[in-house]
């Protein structure tokens, strides 16, 4: 099931923030697209209840945001979200992935296949405008709290694997390399401008620069691949 919407100009005179849901339950689709739609510059241009719906969809549409459930039939979330990621078409696609308590071990591996963040399924409502928000934006959905979350997670999975260095490392300069490994701790532009005596705008520059180096879709990938390539060591869990 999938269905679009020509979305006219919000009263600003700016195109609206264009949205795909992707979940293959009915009601949940029905309920996110009555609160999407209620939203001052949004609106939902797409459903679909699988995977392959929703790349389809994604092509057809090309929205901003694609609110992907994780569990769906024929196709999940993950691999419908790793497909977007490696389709050059879909570069500006931002993929936010609907989670529960349930599949929370889904986290790291979601934001490698290219999700720019998660958002739990009991969200409030302006809480899920927010998320989408921030995510059409270009800035992941991804806090600091959660950063040190995705860490742990990352020392559990990859604690006995070998990091794999990348040869791109190479082109990032010092203060690009200090801002990832900041970035990667969690912490945020405001913080990081406090510690290296930098403007915020100045750190969101060189983080925005290492995430073109690095081939990064966004923060959030940004800290997976610093601890995947070990440009960051990941600390040793405290015990």
């Amino acid at each position: 099931m999938n269905g679009s919407v020509t979305a006219p100009p919000d009263s600003t005179g700016t195109a609206p923030t264009r949205v795909v849901i992707a979940d293959d339950q009915d009601l949940v689709r029905a309920g996110l697209r009555l609160v999407i739609d209620r939203a001052p510059g949004l609106t939902v241009v797409g459903e679909a209840a699988n995977g392959h719906d929703a790349v389809r969809t994604a092509r057809a549409e090309r929205p901003d945001v694609v609110l992907m459930d994780i569990r769906m039939p024929d196709l999940d979330g993950l691999a419908a979200t790793r497909r977007m990621a490696a389709d050059d078409s879909l570069a500006g696609v931002r993929v936010l992935i609907l989670t529960t308590f349930e599949v929370d071990d889904y986290l790291f591996e979601a934001l490698r296949s290219g999700a720019s963040g998660f958002l739990g399924k009991g969200a409030r409502p302006e809480v899920l405008i927010e998320a989408i928000r921030t995510v059409a934006c270009g800035d992941a959905l991804l806090s600091p709290s959660a950063t040190r979350g995705l860490i742990t997670r990352f020392l559990t999975l990859h604690d006995s694997e070998p990091v794999s260095p990348s040869p791109l490392i190479a082109t990032l300069t010092e203060r690009e390399r200090q801002v990832v490994a900041l970035v990667a701790e969690g912490m945020t532009n405001a913080e990081i401008a406090c510690q290296l005596t930098l403007s915020p705008l100045t750190v969101k520059t060189h983080a925005n620069h290492a995430m073109a180096k690095l081939g990064a879709r966004d923060r959030a990938q940004l800290v997976v691949l610093a601890y995947q390539t070990g440009l960051v060591d990941a600390p040793r869990p405290r015990h």
